[in-house]
Parts: C-alpha cells; structure tokens; sequence
C-alpha cells in the first residue's frame, strides 16, 4: 500500500510574518447603561439628604463626638467583642461535641443549640435580666446536699452581665453550625490519613482539620461580627449603656430626635465598614493558592465593564470571560 506523501510530511509552519491575531472584547453596552442609571439614582438621593434642613446637620456634627456618645460607642465595642470571644469560643466547644461519636456529647449540643437558636435574642436578653425572679440565689456545692458559696443573683448577673450572657451564648449556637459545617466541608480523608499516621484526633482537629475549614467558616463568622455589632443595640431593653441608649438619652432631653438617630447610624455605618475591610483581608490570607484567590485578583473594570487588558494567547488585548 502507498503511502500518501502529504500525509507523511511534518506539519508546516505558519509563516513568521503572519499578522497576530487580534481579539476584540465584547462590549457590554447594557453595563454601562445600568451605571450610569444608577450613579443617576445616587445622585439624587445624596443631594436630597444633604439638602434636607430637617435632618439638622449641625446639629448631628455637633454631637457625633459628645462624650455621652463616645461612651455608649465605647460600651458597645466592648459587648462585641467579649460577646463574640464568648460565641466563637462556645461555638467551637459545641461543634466539636455535636461532631462527637459520643451520643451523650452531640445530643447535649443540639439541644442547646436547638434551644438558643430557637428563641429570640430579645427575649433572652430579658430572662438573664430577671433571672432573680425565678432563682434569688445562686450556689455552689453538691447537689441535693450542702451549698459551699451562694450569691445574691442581682448582685451577680448586673446589666452588662445579662448583655453579655444574652448575646453571647445566643451567638454561640449560631456559631456551632458554622464551625460545624467549616468542617464538614474538608475531605474525610484529610482525618483517615492523620489517623494511618498515628494522630490523636484532638491533635487533628487543631494541626490539619479547623485550618483547612477557615476558609469556610471566617466569611460568616465576619458576618456574624457585623450583626453583632448592631445587635447590641437590643441591650436597650434592659437599660444597659449603650451608643442607642446614650443616643436616647440626648434626644429625651432637648427633643432633637432625627439628628441624634443619624449620629448613632454614622457611628455603626463606620464600624460595619472598619469590620468589613477587616473580613476581606482575613479572607484573602485564608484563601492563598486557591481558585478563589485568583479570582479575587481580577481588576474591577473586568468585572464592572466586561473586558481586561494584557496580553493573552498570539494575540493583543484579551479575550471576555
């Protein structure tokens, strides 16, 4: 049989003078359109609250930085934050109870995160407040035998006390679940090798399972930080210091209700923000080498507009994804 000569022959170069090709990026004229609608909208809702004399800006300005204010802004930070220790740490505790082969163990933490997450914040608040009402004294000691040390339950569980215990084993059940699911999301066989290997699973869990699953469970903690935040204003139901009581407190006195409210709101819109750029980079160090740390590389005008410039493949310009 013949063989076919062109067949057999290497394929042929393409000549060096071949003009590159060029890719045109497709434009996404609905894009802009969208935009330029929206900066439109923006521009007149911005124009309308600053030229708004019954918002009284003055006013807001010269109380944004009262020291009443400062104090309630203050005692807030620190209910975030001693709230959120309390919830990150007893959601860590009840994750790994609820992912234990013991019954006892899981049964014991579903049931308090059943019991926390299905009642409202509101009216836990209320409950560790007026926990004197139903036990006037609390004890230590053996049980149905001598007490060793008792306290007066007003004495013990103040106002910052009950804020604290409302907002934070509340939250401790929310955090559960997403410890809870952070692990879940890594490989059961990250677990089956460390065991081959002879690591204990306390061991595990600390050196291989939670620092893979971080990058699972920091972008809902960060949103549960934010809600946090706000969520201490609930505490004015139990008359704790707070930046909304300290707010109420102004506008009980001199009755200038709508500027001491948007003294409170640009203090939280602040801190949300300040929390928020934090979230961001805390998820960009968690996410080095994956996909969605290339992903995030991307410049804003390929996402916004459609189109990124460089160089790729033969040619110039780049090609949309």
């Amino acid at each position: 049989m013949s063989q076919n000569p062109e067949a057999a022959s290497p394929k042929q170069e393409a000549p060096l003078d071949a003009e590159p090709i060029r890719a045109v990026p497709v434009r996404h004229y609905g894009r802009w359109v969208a935009g330029v609608i929206i900066l439109f909208l923006a521009f007149i809702v911005v124009r309308s609250v600053v030229t708004n004399d019954a918002l009284h800006w003055p006013i807001v300005g010269e109380y944004l930085f009262d020291y009443r204010i400062l104090q309630g802004l203050q005692n807030t930070l620190i209910l975030t934050v001693v709230a959120m220790a309390i919830g990150i740490v007893g959601g860590i505790l009840l994750a790994v109870m609820r992912l234990s082969p013991n019954p006892l163990m899981s049964g014991a933490a579903a049931v308090y995160v059943w019991l926390f997450r299905g009642t409202p914040v509101l009216t836990q608040l209320v409950i560790w407040n007026f926990l004197a009402l139903a036990y006037s004294r609390i004890g230590l000691g053996i049980p149905f035998g001598p007490t060793f040390f008792s306290w007066d339950t007003n004495t013990l569980i103040n106002q910052f006390t009950a804020s604290l215990l409302g907002l934070g084993l509340n939250e401790a059940a929310y955090m559960a679940e997403i410890v809870r699911g952070g692990i879940q999301s890594v490989d059961s066989g990250q677990l089956e090798a460390s065991s081959a290997l002879g690591m204990k699973r306390t061991t595990t869990l600390r050196r291989i399972i939670l620092p893979q699953a971080m990058r699972v469970i920091i972008p809902p903690t960060g949103n549960e930080t934010i809600s946090m935040l706000k969520t201490t204003s609930l505490v004015v139901v139990i008359g704790y210091f707070e930046l909304m009581v300290a707010a109420q407190t102004i506008y009980s006195q001199n009755l200038k209700t709508v500027p001491l409210l948007i003294v409170a709101a640009l203090w939280y819109l602040f801190l949300t923000s300040v929390l928020t750029v934090g979230q961001y980079f805390l998820e960009k160090y968690f996410a080095r080498g994956t996909s969605r740390d290339v992903a995030e590389r991307t410049r804003w005008g390929a996402r916004m507009l459609g189109f990124r410039s460089g160089q790729g493949g033969g040619g110039q310009g780049g090609a949309t994804v």
